[in-house]
């Protein structure tokens, strides 16, 4: 399936970006040969037939006229002038900022570096002795999205390999650490203080394995909000897990439960979250700690739910078959669940404060976890180790040297999906899915504003981050958008960059029902976010 969502990516992208390319095009969009009248500031003396700096000045009603554009106020410029002897006139070069009308951004976007424009003027008659009015004409644009298309490729084709590299030491050392622990019989001994959980979540998987082991310092990792750990227990437990595939390249219903725990993002403190609404001035940055939790818990079992269904059909047991057989267990948890939503409905949670208070005190006491956790976990393992006799240093070098060839490995699936994700938004079909999807977000009363992050959080990690960022900006971080965005950011993962990245290290191309249980997840983090925000702060 992912094969398809790949080429999907990539098509609706391109065709996204030639389509409105052509459209623009045709309507003339950034107004190619258009003159527009402007004045020229000087200093006394100044002579147009050499280079000098000058200040460029078009009225806000000039603009407006030119761009069918309404809101934009008087622009004033510092500009390089020089004279273009051939063509009689003179060529202007001059910087655009985040402060200069979007469709002037968009212009020097497109024409090579990001903040540059160029055009020509012809003065005409001087106003005074340090200004005159001139005709203005930009360089010409087109083509603006199909070059950002190409830009974005090569762009996130280096950051994907940048992203592999920057992976190698912390690889390295973690899986040199798990070498340690492994040879020293700890990994058994945690997986089997964990086994009544994990023999349930896993059945597949033998109770003294060393993956489970790995699963589980890698979903406490993700708890806690050590990315840099989790990411190599991660690894090393589908490494783990690949031994135990009689199928080799196919995905196994374990994997895919693991990944489904990994893709719901579940974490205590939603740290980067929390950081950005602190910078941008929120009153409590830590007020998403119990919504981000709840999200996330939605999303975990519902991630859970979907693997476990959708599992029981891909063997011998069909879809009926396997609700006759697990019919009982079905509507316990039906029941279950629905209990939960109607006691949460009903509004006995609605006078609980998840404000400055509890989620401090809570945000405290797991920041001293996450603090200690990293030095506890190095001394632990190599102390206990060195306990047992283990030869640490050399099992440390000799796990390292894994770390280094599965970060190597998962170059071309980085690639290939970053490479995708990125023509996807450069191209603008994300605009064209929000178009599509905004009656169904009003219907369950998603605010529009929040629908950009909704969409971007499963794709792009930096991305969500900068929607976030911007939704913030605008709308502030205490009102009921800037909760609802950060919250999507604090109980969801990026489900694309997971599944490439974990399954391109054990080479797994057939991923069987991976993404949509990845999917199933991010909606239902999604819906339980809306609906927790709308209930305590809507």
């Amino acid at each position: 399936m992912l094969n398809y969502v790949w080429l999907a990516l990539l098509l609706l992208g391109i065709g996204a970006a030639v389509t409105t390319d052509v459209i623009n095009q045709s309507n003339n969009k950034y107004k190619n040969d258009y003159q527009i009248t402007a004045q020229v500031l000087y200093k006394k003396g100044f002579k147009y037939q050499e280079n000098s700096d000058v200040k460029l000045k078009i009225k806000s009603s000039e603009f407006n006229r030119v761009y069918s554009e309404n809101g934009a106020q008087d622009i004033i410029v510092d500009a390089k002038s020089s004279f273009d002897k051939k063509g009689n006139r003179n060529i202007l070069f001059f910087k655009v900022d985040k402060t200069f009308p979007k469709i002037w951004q968009e212009m020097a976007a497109a024409s090579g570096k990001e903040d540059d424009l160029t055009g020509y003027m012809n003065i005409r008659e001087p106003i005074s002795d340090s200004s005159s009015n001139a005709a203005l004409v930009l360089e010409k644009v087109s083509f603006t999205k199909t070059k950002q298309v190409t830009n974005s490729a090569l762009e996130y084709a280096g950051t994907a390999v940048n992203i592999a590299l920057g992976l190698i030491g912390i690889m390295a050392l973690w899986l040199g650490l798990m070498k340690i622990a492994d040879e020293a019989g700890l990994i058994k001994i945690i997986a089997k203080g964990l086994k009544p959980i994990t023999t349930r979540l896993f059945p597949e998987v033998p109770a003294d394995h060393p993956a489970m082991g790995s699963m589980i310092m890698n979903i406490s990792a993700n708890m806690l909000g050590l990315s840099n750990a989790a990411t190599p227990f991660g690894l090393k437990a589908m490494e783990e897990l690949d031994k135990l595939n009689t199928n080799k390249g196919t995905a196994t219903n374990a994997m895919v439960t693991f990944l489904a725990v990994n893709t719901a993002g579940m974490t205590l403190i939603p740290a980067s979250a929390i950081a950005i609404r602190a910078a941008a001035g929120s009153a409590d940055p830590a007020v998403i700690i119990g919504t981000s939790l709840f999200g996330s818990t939605c999303a975990t079992i519902a991630g859970l739910s979907a693997a476990k269904l959708l599992g029981g059909t891909s063997f011998k047991m069909g879809f009926f078959e396997y609700l006759k057989a697990h019919f009982k267990g079905i509507v316990v948890s039906i029941l279950a669940l629905a209990a939960i939503i109607s006691i949460i409905a009903s509004g006995v949670f609605a006078k609980v404060n998840f404000g400055a208070g509890f989620a401090e005190y809570f945000k405290i006491i797991v920041q001293y976890f996450s603090v200690f956790a990293i030095p506890l976990i190095i001394i632990s393992f190599v102390g206990y180790g060195a306990y047992k006799k283990v030869k640490v240093y050399e099992h440390f070098i000799e796990g390292a040297k894994e770390g280094f060839n599965v970060a190597i490995r998962i170059i071309p699936y980085l690639v290939a999906m970053l490479v995708a994700i990125g023509i996807f938004r450069a191209g603008g079909a994300m605009e064209w899915l929000i178009y599509i999807l905004q009656p169904f977000t009003n219907l369950i009363g998603m605010p529009a504003e929040a629908l950009p992050m909704a969409l971007m959080r499963p794709l792009s990690g930096s991305g969500s981050l900068g929607v976030m960022a911007e939704t913030m900006k605008v709308h502030g971080p205490d009102s009921l958008i800037g909760i609802m965005t950060s919250t999507f950011f604090g109980s969801s993962e990026t489900t694309f960059y997971v599944l490439a990245v974990y399954f391109g290290s054990v080479n797994i191309k057939n991923t069987r029902h991976a993404l949509p249980v990845g999917l199933i997840a991010d909606v239902a983090g999604t819906l339980g976010a809306v609906f927790i925000c709308k209930l305590l702060f809507g």
